[in-house]
């Protein structure tokens, strides 16, 4: 296992981006640390890339009962689903859940720009773009406020909102890592033959 830590916290996307990079498994999970997921949910998250052999996989929390969450925390997810239904055919019930799961390959082609809290709509608009498929299984979830910790706020969900608008309509080989990849250098013989 590598532990890192950053002396400087530059958010949740910067940390997210490190720890892709620093990952070595052929199943990427991630999970924020604030204790509103159950680690428990892990078998429920990967089945479905083990035994379907799905690429991406979220968990839902709209999918059972959510209990205790705000209503304007409710309807800014809804919003941000609705958004990504809507311009990435999508078919999902919970864009912005901190519950995710990926094929290293998913994550490997994909060229993440996210600093803050836009982990979640960058992630979503892009793997649609590249033709991935999300699969959602129900998850629990326990909704904490700002005294207990919380962080996320209105510009948040501004940005979120704006970021799935934005990449809509990026080009694919500003984000597709396969296309960003140099083409093979020739040899002087090779380029002479032709």
């Amino acid at each position: 296992m590598v532990v890192h830590h950053s002396i400087v916290n530059f958010g949740k996307g910067a940390a997210l981006r490190i720890g892709i990079a620093k990952s070595t498994g052929d199943v990427i999970l991630v999970q924020d640390g604030d204790l509103e997921y159950d680690p428990n949910d892990y078998p429920k998250i990967l089945e479905p890339l083990v035994c379907w052999h799905a690429k991406v996989v979220y968990g839902s929390r709209f999918l059972g009962k959510v209990r205790g969450m705000k209503w304007a925390n409710w309807l800014a997810n809804k919003l941000l689903t609705f958004t990504a239904n809507l311009l990435y055919g999508a078919r999902i019930t919970d864009e912005a859940t901190a519950y995710k799961a990926f094929r290293r390959e998913v994550l490997e082609a994909v060229q993440l720009k996210c600093m803050r809290f836009e982990f979640c709509p960058e992630i979503t608009a892009k793997v649609r773009r590249l033709g991935y498929e999300i699969v959602e299984v129900p998850i629990s979830y326990n909704p904490r406020g700002i005294l207990e910790g919380k962080k996320i706020g209105w510009r948040d969900g501004a940005e979120a909102l704006w970021t799935l608008i934005r990449y809509r309509s990026a080009p694919l080989r500003s984000f597709d890592r396969r296309r960003l990849a140099p083409a093979p250098k020739r040899s002087l013989s090779q380029s002479a033959s032709k």
